[in-house]
């Protein structure tokens, strides 16, 4: 593409939370699509690694850390100066987003992050219980902030590529089955009817299912963790408690298995860490792979999202998690990890898009148990490609920056909207907004189940009955 649609106009300042891979990814987007004060855009990060490409565009830099003593006093005047509507981008780790969020509409500035995410510590809080230290509980605390405070100024929660992206490819993909299954349907107006289509439709169940083929030209060496975007994200999300949409298909709960005693009730979560946790799983290009149960938002918000109720009686609701399968160089750094006690490496690396030999990031939504048995729909984004579409990340990079973009689209365009979820959002805009940065989205069928393809060798404990039982996808 030539030329780049203007979306709109930020009429007051612009404050970015965060530098790092996602942060520098989304320069180029919000000079892009936005008309904005540039005297008047301030990123904030404890780091000044990058400063060059700030200052070559006359970008400020605060080099601060936000914490909860100084978070209001240093957002406050950047996000007010000068009139207008500001708006806040969140694209850091260790920083409540709740807090900033609640900030934000306070002095009604436009808020937008990629994930719920807690103050510096909760992750590393051995004292805590499991159950105080999962997605769904730093979830229901943002449910709990919009109780509180319903309507006025927008804030979007967890919008990245997932959560966020993968909201939208399950609409699209759910309505895709349902015309091929010869279903008469319309797009479903309320989430009531967008539940019971899903119903309808027979779905058991939904995977995230990913795979990362990017390569560097130089192999990981010891000691250190590679990832293709944030390694403090991804140690982070990866220790915590393993964690999926509980549907109500399921027959079957693994023993080391917790419900939850507050909330909607609609996630599960296991006494071991999403990183050491493998699932069964199908992407287009490998076909069946092994996937790490990462805990992620999506996973409760989509069950939560499509559950159907009878009063107060849950009468439909799909199993939903991530399935992910990261590049190779990080799968070797969290072996290397687990095998040290859960110990992250002292020296972490990004690869960047300079760095990247190969590959793609595929990134969809497996929708599975009904009439057509499967379907993946999704963004087969190359390396290749990204570098032509954007500078300064690579392929999951853009998957994820190109959503907050359309998120910060969708905010603009209704900034009365209150808090919500990427569920929430109208899935069609948004995704039009973002088409151009995803590479081929396509959808495939496939008749591949978690029954198919086992090593065979040992007793299984299994459900022949049923393919798409969780007691045949976790990898025990």
């Amino acid at each position: 593409m030539t030329t780049w649609p203007v979306h709109g106009r930020i009429t007051g300042p612009i404050v970015m939370i965060g530098f790092g891979s996602i942060g520098k990814g989304m320069l180029p987007l919000i000079e892009r699509h936005f008309e904005f004060d540039k005297n008047r855009f301030t990123v904030i990060d404890p780091v000044d690694t990058d400063r060059s490409m700030l200052d070559v565009r006359g970008i400020t830099l605060v080099k601060e850390a936000l914490t909860v003593e100084n978070y209001r006093e240093i957002l406050t005047p950047l996000l007010t100066e000068g009139g207008g509507q500001g708006f806040c981008v969140n694209v850091s780790v260790d920083t409540s987003s709740r807090a900033i969020m609640e900030l934000c509409r306070e002095i009604g500035a436009l808020y937008i992050d990629t994930v719920a995410e807690p103050w510096v510590g909760f992750y590393q809080n051995k004292s805590a219980d499991p159950a105080e230290r999962t997605n769904y509980m730093l979830r229901e605390n943002i449910l709990e902030a919009r109780r509180q405070s319903p309507g006025g100024t927008t804030a979007v929660s967890c919008c990245g590529a997932n959560p966020g992206m993968v909201s939208w490819f399950v609409k699209q993909a759910l309505l895709n089955v349902a015309k091929d299954l010869g279903l008469e349907v319309g797009v479903p107006a309320t989430r009531e009817e967008w539940a019971r289509l899903m119903s309808r439709v027979g779905v058991k169940g939904i995977h995230i299912a990913e795979r990362d083929t990017q390569r560097a030209e130089k192999p990981k060496p010891m000691g250190v963790f590679v990832n293709t975007w944030s390694v403090e994200g991804f140690v982070a999300e990866g220790l915590q408690p393993a964690e999926l949409g509980w549907g109500t298909h399921e027959t079957w709960m693994p023993e080391n298995a917790r419900t939850h005693d507050k909330g909607c009730g609609a996630a599960i979560y296991l006494l071991q860490p999403g990183a050491n946790t493998r699932v069964r799983t199908w992407c287009p290009t490998p076909g069946p792979q092994y996937g790490f149960l990462v805990t992620h938002n999506e996973a409760i918000s989509i069950a939560d999202y499509f559950t159907v109720r009878e009063g107060d009686k849950v009468a439909y609701r799909p199993t939903c998690h991530y399935a992910y399968h990261p590049a190779n160089d990080a799968v070797l750094s969290l072996h290397e990890m687990f095998g040290n006690a859960g110990n992250v490496q002292e020296t972490s690396h990004i690869l960047t898009e300079d760095e990247i030999m190969d590959g793609c990031d595929e990134l969809g939504v497996l929708l599975y148990g009904h009439g057509k048995n499967a379907y993946w729909y999704g963004s087969q984004l190359s390396i290749e490609e990204a570098r032509k579409l954007a500078p300064y990340q690579n392929a999951t990079g853009l998957q994820v920056t190109s959503a907050v973009l359309a998120g910060m689209v969708w905010a603009l365009e209704n900034p009365n909207a209150g808090i919500v979820e990427a569920d929430d959002v109208d899935f069609r805009r948004c995704l039009e907004v973002q088409m151009p940065y995803l590479g081929p989205v396509k959808g495939y069928y496939t008749d591949w189940t978690p029954l198919d393809d086992r090593p065979g060798f040992f007793p299984e404990d299994i459900d022949t009955s049923d393919p798409w039982q969780f007691r045949n996808i976790l990898v025990r």
